[in-house]
């Protein structure tokens, strides 16, 4: 166990399912008090049970990451139970719709960068201040291979997460002084919905270590930032992939062939 991470009060966003509830229970294993935030009640409320259930300690908040008021009430709420957040991990996120650039719209573009982006900012702004009082903490966000390299009809999805690691450099700047470290992690193609075994086979095929990811995969990676053991480390992004991105040819995560593209005839 990392000792340093017992008693630790953790929020993590979006952690009703996926890779956010993944990180949620293995911090609850740790020793920390996990507040599992999502907008889905009962997912949440699950989720928390799980971990209840298996001698840990969490309570489920409800908010949308996007809305600020509902941010800054789920912050008030952590705080009037524990009066402290040390750790903040921002994984709440959108990937769909996936829709091609030419389908796209306004309002499309602006919920997912909301959530994805905008939901970044509002919960560090409010952790960063609490963390800032008691001397430090430690803030996760959540990249995506997306941020330096594109996929098929997720624009919007791509353009959050390199302001992701944009907003994760620029927060390690100007927080580092009040012993507040910023880093990310960047998953690879990663089972957070639970594919058909010809699914997992198919997008793992290209995979160098020969599989697609699991949510659990992720959480080693986040304790290691969150602990001690990281101390000196900011401003960082870790990459969790199964050595995808360091290879020339494609994995096959792009869900949206060419052949799917719209037509010119249709614009």
């Amino acid at each position: 166990m990392h000792t340093s991470l017992q008693d630790k009060v953790v929020l993590v966003t979006g952690a009703a399912r996926g890779i956010g509830r993944a990180i949620a229970e293995r911090f609850a294993s740790e020793g920390s008090s996990v507040v599992v935030n999502d907008i889905d009640v009962d997912a949440a409320g699950a989720v928390v049970e799980s971990i209840v259930a298996s001698g840990g300690h969490a309570r489920a908040v409800i908010a949308d990451v996007s809305n600020g008021a509902q941010v800054a009430e789920m912050f008030d709420a952590v705080m009037t139970t524990h009066e402290t957040v040390d750790v903040l991990v921002n994984n709440a996120g959108l990937v769909s719709p996936m829709l091609h650039f030419f389908d796209a719209d306004e309002a499309w573009w602006r919920r997912i960068i909301d959530v994805n982006l905008t939901g970044h900012f509002l919960c560090a702004h409010q952790a960063a201040r609490i963390m800032a009082k008691a001397g430090g903490g430690c803030i996760i966000n959540m990249s995506s291979g997306g941020a330096i390299s594109a996929h098929r009809a997720f624009t919007a999805y791509d353009a959050s997460k390199g302001g992701i690691e944009a907003l994760t450099r620029a927060m390690a700047l100007d927080l580092g002084p009040y012993s507040i470290r910023v880093n990310a992690l960047m998953p690879g193609s990663i089972d957070a919905a639970g594919l058909d075994i010809d699914q997992r086979s198919l997008r793992g095929e290209n995979v160098p270590l020969g599989r697609i990811g699991d949510p659990r995969d992720i959480t080693g990676a986040a304790l290691f930032l969150a602990s001690d053991d990281a101390e000196y480390i900011t401003g960082d992004v870790i990459r969790i992939d199964g050595g995808m991105l360091a290879q020339q040819r494609s994995a096959t995560v792009d869900i949206m062939p060419p052949s799917d593209f719209p037509k010119i005839e249709n614009l």
